[in-house]
């Protein structure tokens, strides 16, 4: 009882903050920027090691500016999600703007849903609103609830808006069975690190061994929906724009495990790019396969010992 008291204050708090202007939000993420990179040093440790493994051809400077830039982006990333609870239409609209949406509404004038491949890079959650505003059809994110009940609820109502709605993992094939026939859009973050016990393939990414879940392609196999990937590029500070790429039109003519690494590799592109607006502070390649080794790359220990 205490902690769900807890939890509605919290959120109270975060409502009333969301009513600020993203200006004066964004100069509170400059001083939570120094706060959490210099003097709480959160998750900074786990951060510096996904960056030394996953970009092994970069020298310690290179890393350590990445390190910073991700860390500012983070704290602008992190009010930039809690402003959706009072953030309008018209400022999603101006603020991420799709381009070539017209190849993924042909196929939903046409009565064909569509699977849509993202991941947690740039501003994923204005990206979910976003899909609503855009397209004139159904949307269905697919999500991991959260372990806090209470902010759960308050989560998915935030992302529900514009229609929007919300699937949980596990009731994804449900879902796809409750609207077959009728032309919708499914979302997955493609990403994040399985459990043990969910489908997953082993592949490498970014230069480490790493699992990575089937879903979208075991749906579009046997659906036969197009595969678009949405890439997001960061423009400036709360500007961003989407491509709609084509990623795989007909599905049930790949072979097994094709669509996982061509997802997978266009995300290593997307990374390389601009690695600071990809979410590196989450222990990505906590799971190792059990009888084959980790690939880490050229081993870096002088640049390691440096995160003690």
């Amino acid at each position: 009882m205490i902690k769900k008291g807890i939890s509605q204050l919290g959120i109270f708090f975060l409502g009333v903050l969301s009513l600020l202007p993203l200006s004066i939000l964004y100069a509170i993420a400059d001083g939570v920027y120094v706060l959490i990179y210099y003097l709480f040093r959160y998750r900074k440790k786990v951060v510096r090691e996904n960056l030394l493994r996953a970009l092994p051809e970069k020298s310690l400077p290179e890393i350590e500016n990445i390190e910073k830039r991700f860390f500012r982006y983070l704290a602008s990333l992190i009010f930039e999600i809690l402003k959706m609870n009072n953030i309008s239409r018209r400022e999603i609209e101006k603020r991420y703007v799709f381009r070539n949406k017209e190849l993924v509404q042909a196929y939903l004038d046409r009565g064909e849903s569509v699977l849509v491949c993202s991941a947690h890079y740039g501003n994923w959650e204005w990206g979910t609103l976003g899909i609503g505003l855009n397209f004139q059809k159904d949307h269905y994110p697919i999500y991991k609830p959260l372990t806090n009940p209470v902010f759960d609820n308050w989560f998915k109502k935030v992302r529900s808006q514009y229609g929007n709605n919300l699937i949980a993992m596990r009731q994804t094939m449900r879902a796809l069975a409750a609207g077959k026939g009728k032309p919708s859009i499914f979302s997955f973050g493609n990403d994040q690190a399985p459990s043990r016990d969910e489908s997953h393939y082993w592949t490498t990414f970014l230069h480490q061994q790493a699992s990575v879940q089937l879903g979208i392609e075991k749906i579009a196999k046997k659906t036969n929906q197009p595969i678009f990937y949405f890439k997001v590029k960061v423009l400036k500070r709360g500007y961003y724009e989407v491509d709609c790429v084509p990623l795989c039109l007909n599905p049930a003519e790949t072979q097994e495990f094709k669509i996982t690494e061509m997802h997978t590799r266009f995300l290593e592109e997307i990374i390389r790019e601009e690695p600071e607006y990809w979410l590196w502070s989450h222990r990505r390649w906590k799971y190792k396969p059990e009888i084959s080794k980790p690939i880490l790359g050229k081993k870096r220990q002088d640049l390691s010992d440096s995160l003690a």
